[in-house]
Formats: C-alpha cells, sequence, structure tokens
C-alpha cells in the first residue's frame, strides 16, 4: 500500500512538472531546451531516494534470510554418521518391538516385522498410520525411541553409514529432482553408470519412451526442482534411481502412486524380475501393486497386523 501511495504521489509531481514546464515554455519565459532539463532532472531525482527509503525494509528482509541459513548452519542431525562400525553383505532385516513418535505423538507402538531376504513385503494402512515412518527407520533416518532395527543380524545402529547406504535404496513418494538434465539426475544413484545402464534403469521404470519423446532425450533439463515434469514422470524417474543404485534391499514408499495402470504394470513387472536377488518392501494402498508381494502386513494405529 505504501509504494503504491508513493508512485501515485511521484506520478502527479511528474505531472504537474510537466504542466508546468510546458506552460513556461508556451508564455516564452524559458526555451524548450530548459524545460526538457527541469522535467527530465525532477523526474530521474525520485529513484535514488525511493531507493534510500526502501533501504530499511530491503535490509530486514536481508537479515531474516541471512538467520535462516545460520539457523540451518546450526542444525545438527538426528542420528550421527557411523564409520568406525561394522560393514554388512545384506541377508535380512527385523524391526523388533520399535517404538517410535515425533514429539508427544507416537507412530508406532511395539512394532515387529520379519523382512526375509529375496521375499517382498507388502506393508498397507491408512494415511498417516506409521507406514513411511518405518521405512525411514531401516534407513536410520531416525533412531528408535524403544527397540531396535536390525539389518543382516546387526543393529542398525552399529553399521557404518557408507555401508548401510550400498545396501539400501529408497524411493520416496516426492522425488527430489535438481536443475541438472535427466541423465545427471538419474546418476545422482550411481555416479560411475554408464549412459547405457541410466537407459536399462529407465526403461525398467517405465520413463525411457517418454524421454525419447523430448527433444533432448536424456540431456534434456528437468527445470527446477524438477518443476518441468508432471508427478509420474518424477516418480518414475525416482524408481529408475533404485533400479540404477542396484542395492540389494529396495525400499519402495508409495512408487505408483502418481501412475496409471499401464506404467504401473510395467514397474511391477520389473520387480518381480528382480526378486530373485533382491529383498523389496513396498508401501502401498493400492490393492494391484500388493499383488506382487510374498507376505502382507497391515498397520493400524501404529500397530502391525
Amino acid at each position: 500500500t505504501a509504494q503504491a501511495v508513493t508512485g501515485a504521489i511521484i506520478l502527479l509531481l511528474d505531472g504537474g512538472m510537466l504542466a508546468l514546464t510546458g506552460s513556461l515554455c508556451a508564455s516564452g519565459a524559458i526555451g524548450f531546451d530548459g524545460a526538457l532539463v527541469c522535467t527530465v532532472a525532477l523526474m530521474s531525482s525520485f529513484g535514488p531516494v525511493i531507493a534510500l527509503a526502501n533501504l530499511g525494509t530491503g535490509l530486514q528482509n536481508t537479515f531474516a534470510a541471512g538467520n535462516r541459513v545460520l539457523d540451518i548452519l546450526d542444525e545438527q542431525p538426528a542420528v550421527k554418521e557411523v564409520v568406525g562400525g561394522k560393514n554388512i553383505v545384506f541377508s535380512g532385516a527385523d524391526a523388533r518391538r520399535v517404538t517410535f513418535g515425533y514429539g508427544d505423538s507416537e507412530i508406532l507402538k511395539e512394532v515387529t516385522l520379519h523382512i526375509p531376504q529375496n521375499q517382498v513385503v507388502g506393508i498397507t494402512g491408512r494415511s498417516g498410520s506409521g507406514k513411511s515412518t518405518l521405512l525411514k527407520l531401516l534407513m536410520r533416518f531416525w533412531d528408535t525411541d524403544l527397540g531396535r532395527v536390525e539389518i543382516s543380524g546387526e543393529n542398525i545402529k552399529s553399521i557404518n553409514t557408507a555401508s548401510l547406504r550400498a545396501a539400501e535404496s529408497f524411493v520416496e513418494q516426492d522425488t527430489v529432482l535438481f536443475h541438472d538434465s535427466i541423465e545427471e539426475n538419474v546418476k545422482i544413484a550411481n555416479r560411475d553408470a554408464t549412459h547405457e545402464q541410466v537407459v536399462e534403469a529407465c526403461k525398467k521404470a517405465s520413463i525411457h519412451d517418454f524421454i525419447m519423446t523430448l527433444p533432448q532425450g536424456y540431456d534434456t533439463p528437468v527445470g527446477e526442482l524438477g518443476d518441468t515434469l508432471s508427478g509420474g514422470e518424477r516418480q518414475r524417474l525416482g524408481v529408475a534411481r533404485a533400479f540404477l543404485h542396484d542395492a540389494p534391499f529396495i525400499l519402495l514408499d508409495e512408487p505408483t502412486s502418481n501412475l496409471d495402470s499401464l506404467n504401473e504394470a510395467v514397474i511391477l513387472h520389473s520387480l518381480a524380475e528382480e526378486r530373485a536377488n533382491k529383498t523389496v518392501v513396498l508401501v502401498s494402498h493400492r490393492a494391484s501393486t500388493m499383488r506382487i508381494a510374498d507376505t502382507t502386513y497391515s498397520v493400524e494405529n501404529g500397530r502391525m497386523s
């Protein structure tokens, strides 16, 4: 509002000056060059004055942004990286009487789950029941409040973080993309991958044909946070990352929620083909997605059944 009022006042003053100099020039009191210089001088003087007046507001925004950056830099990770622990060869996973909550809100209550090697385990349940939280505990994004999570028989807290990340692939509902090409976004999962490996992963994720319709193919930029792609396309690129990472333990959180039946079928077929040497935990509310699961569990009110 203040800026609008200031702009209106400036416009009125400019108009008044233009009318005055025009009148003086018409009466012969000043020449045309004098009228022009006065008018231009007045109009050009407002810019620096306005900039100086707005300096306080600009500085406030700058300081606020700087404080937010400093707050982020001062943040401590919820889970510390393990570097002097154990390395693992994946042979299954377990949650043993796991209890976890955010603040005062308890999400999981004494959940026990066995995930055998080379099996597809499905987890269903209503939104907010704790399905996604369980996957993040298996990734050790957080530590449990009570109970323990084990990978290959080892407490996840004692496993070297690099070894744990090498053994797991995680696909969330919302795939984060960076302002780079499609190929570079997929290769985040494996920086040493060849172009042929990227293409093969994208074929398994049912995104290759779409990529080939783009003018630049795999070199097409995805925009800031992938804003040039639809939700389903971003989701399939996230699945392609999981295939490219080629970890023995794959965690999928609603991997087909934004996909049509055809693309869902292609991805599920690829997962079924990989099941001989992969262990998959599949979270979904779709009955069609759960068809490939060997065992299905339900989470209700934080409890497993």
